[in-house]
């Protein structure tokens, strides 16, 4: 048995560029809500900075809006995003299978996302991959609870998670490994979704690709 699968026994995912690849349905629905704000998008690839970090912070960061111009940003991103672009999206060929094994095996299986928690929890049903998790938890519609590092802290109180040495989080961005360590626990970068590896640089482990990933545990 891998040092990994002993010495974690919850694993809290991140859901976008990790568990599933949700690019092109916030993509699509940033596309949406820039022409909404006249802001014209020649290539949606330069929408991936999209993928993983708060949505309203992004806005603000990549196109200098103002709180009220990056609110309806926000606002007409949902609504497109609710009826169409929450299904634009599929899992990583190879996560289900290393879900249903540390599912088996005991793990407690978390998904922490900065995604609202209602469209998270609608991805993971409409994928089938409820069953593996205890819970999960992402940022609320008020935006209090917009941080990675809030809903790790959230997702391990709701959890009763107290023992943070055998918690790590699993993530493709800097967000996570971040989240992850201002809440202290480990993590896990994962070069195969929308981050690079040099904003993962901090992370306590790193896995290339699936493959790798699954080796950490089974290896």
């Amino acid at each position: 048995m891998n040092n990994l699968n002993q010495t974690y026994d919850v694993l809290l995912f991140d859901l976008d560029g990790t568990l599933t690849d949700t690019g092109p349905g916030i993509r699509n629905s940033v596309a949406y809500a820039l022409e909404k704000q006249n802001i014209k998008v020649a290539d949606k690839n330069e929408l991936n900075k999209f993928v993983g970090p708060p949505l309203i912070d992004s806005f603000k960061n990549f196109y200098g809006m103002e709180d009220e111009q990056a609110n309806r940003a926000v606002a007409d991103y949902r609504s497109v995003y609710s009826e169409k672009g929450i299904y634009e999206n599929e899992i990583y060929p190879g996560m289900r299978e290393l879900l249903s094994s540390l599912f088996k095996s005991g793990k407690t299986l978390l998904v922490a996302t900065s995604k609202p928690e209602r469209f998270a929890k609608l991805i993971i049903d409409d994928l089938g991959l409820n069953q593996y998790f205890k819970y999960v938890a992402g940022a609320d519609m008020e935006g209090l609870r917009n941080k990675k590092s809030k809903v790790i802290e959230y997702v391990l109180h709701v959890c009763g998670i107290n023992d943070r040495s055998k918690a790590v989080m699993i993530g493709d961005t800097k967000f996570d490994i971040l989240g992850a360590k201002e809440c202290g626990i480990d993590s896990i970068g994962v070069l195969y979704g929308y981050g690079c590896a040099s904003e993962l640089t901090g992370a306590t482990h790193i896995a290339r690709d699936m493959e790798a990933l699954y080796q950490l545990f089974y290896g």
